[in-house]
């Protein structure tokens, strides 16, 4: 099977030696990804814009591998503070809403930048 791999430019995938994404035949999956904002921009200050950010991202990547987010069938989300769970559901619910992926939240101590709230992973199978 080929294996292709897209890149979204964050620093840290140069830094620490990942892909945004991997394609490998019918299987898409999608780094943890972070609210990291265009160059000149500051990150998002509410959970809800940081998972719609970390969403763009992530769904830029399926797309450069030929997936859509009718294809995602896992999403986990990583969030530093509980009280953030129903502002991050609903904006993921924005991203992949119709497809209705199974979900996982965890709640953890921190992420590697301080001001992030929420890093995802995504998971998709194309159709063949």
């Amino acid at each position: 099977m080929i294996r292709r791999s897209v890149h979204s430019g964050s620093p840290y995938e140069v830094r620490y030696g990942f892909a945004r994404g991997v394609r490998i035949g019918d299987r898409v999956e999608i780094a943890g990804t972070a609210p990291i904002p265009p160059p000149g921009e500051s990150v998002p200050a509410t959970a809800f814009e940081q998972m719609l950010r970390c969403g763009e991202i992530a769904v830029a990547a399926l797309g450069e591998l030929g997936a859509t987010t009718g294809d995602v069938v896992r999403t986990r989300m990583f969030i530093t503070n509980l009280d953030d769970v129903d502002e991050i559901g609903r904006a993921r619910r924005e991203v992949f809403g119709a497809a209705r992926p199974v979900a996982t939240m965890v709640v953890v101590a921190a992420l590697l930048d301080p001001a992030w709230k929420v890093e995802l992973e995504v998971e998709a199978v194309i159709e063949a």
